[in-house]
């Protein structure tokens, strides 16, 4: 009888810890959330997912620790729109230049030729002058020299504010492709960091990302000379700048943040060579070749085609054209037509271009 009172119990606990590992077994089977709800099933996602699960797994080989699970996102084109009609950065310096009444009367020569540069160019199909990316860059830090910090990021929110050129029912700061800001929730939650690496002023780029929560010190652009509003001419190495005293914007560009100068700012910011990367355009191959050159670490770079323009402004045989180099350079292809179920979301419709 002594017997059968104390097995009863053992039963009963080990009933109870079968109940537990059962529990926890299911738990552990549950299928993985769906983080591409706005892609089709596409060679894209099939390499990117496949990829993470690789290195994210601690029994592979080609297992990368968190801290050094690094992608690199340039932005227009990327995952901001820069078809309408053309980057947000330019029609903003083209309204800053030609239209904005507190500044274009006193705008100088060559920020005024920039802007109508860019007009010609939208309007007209006037091909922009050799090398208009830095000639746009000198502009621009000449166009916004004198601004605090907060006052050009209100007045970069406040242009992003506007309807969308080309589109119904999106502002400027709205122009985000949806699937795209899926791949930043997938990664976040599989332990990358991302940085969002651009040849846009790194303010404007800052401006724009905030709506999307990513923080300012992940952020890689251009850059202009900053100084203290009350340091006058001398130098920082020699003026202590004063508590009340806030940062101001000056006319001096110290970089533009294209091709390899995207490497060199990647080293000297991050330092850590990154293992995924994410372009759209020739200025994004120096730092998917970075990436790729990798020497620790299993690598991928994906290049997004414009190549939809039912529900974009696209120019199909550029798009082509772009598809088959980057394929040739190793580079996985992100189809905008093929593997995107939405671009803008719902509501946003591609409209023809309307100027004043």
């Amino acid at each position: 009888m002594k017997t059968k009172k104390l097995f009863r119990p053992l039963v009963i606990v080990f009933a109870v810890i079968l109940c537990g590992c059962s529990k926890d077994d299911s738990s552990s089977t549950q299928p993985e959330k769906n983080y591409f709800t706005l892609w089709n099933q596409c060679e894209a996602l099939t390499v990117l997912q496949n990829y993470v699960n690789d290195v994210t797994n601690p029994e592979s080989t080609n297992f990368i620790k968190e801290e050094d699970r690094i992608a690199t996102f340039d932005m227009d084109g990327t995952f901001v729109a820069e078809l309408y009609p053309t980057y947000f950065e330019y029609n903003l310096l083209e309204y800053r230049a030609l239209d904005d009444p507190t500044y274009k009367d006193k705008a100088p020569a060559d920020v005024k030729e920039a802007g109508q540069n860019i007009r010609d160019f939208v309007r007209y199909g006037t091909a922009l002058p050799a090398h208009f990316d830095m000639v746009h860059a000198y502009a621009a830090a000449k166009a916004y020299a004198g601004m605090t910090l907060d006052e050009f990021d209100a007045y970069v929110k406040a242009y992003a504010a506007k309807p969308a050129n080309g589109f119904k029912g999106m502002t400027y700061g709205q122009g985000f492709y949806k699937p795209m800001l899926q791949v930043f929730d997938y990664l976040k939650d599989k332990g990358f960091t991302f940085y969002v690496v651009s040849g846009s002023d790194r303010f404007i780029c800052r401006a724009l990302v905030e709506a999307i929560g990513i923080n300012p010190n992940r952020v890689i652009g251009m850059d202009v000379k900053l100084r203290s509003n009350d340091q006058g001419d001398e130098e920082g190495v020699n003026f202590t700048m004063n508590r009340d005293g806030q940062l101001v914007r000056t006319g001096e560009l110290i970089i533009k943040n294209l091709k390899t100068n995207k490497v060199l700012q990647i080293s000297q910011e991050i330092g850590k060579v990154p293992v995924l990367s994410f372009g759209n355009s020739s200025g994004d191959c120096a730092m998917h070749n970075y990436c790729l050159g990798n020497q620790k670490y299993r690598t991928a770079a994906f290049m997004l085609v414009a190549d939809d323009d039912v529900r974009d402004h696209a120019n199909l045989t550029e798009a082509a054209s772009r598809e088959t180099k980057w394929r040739q350079n190793g580079y996985t292809i992100i189809s905008m037509k093929n593997d995107f179920k939405t671009i803008y979301g719902d509501g946003v419709e591609k409209t023809d271009f309307t100027y004043n």
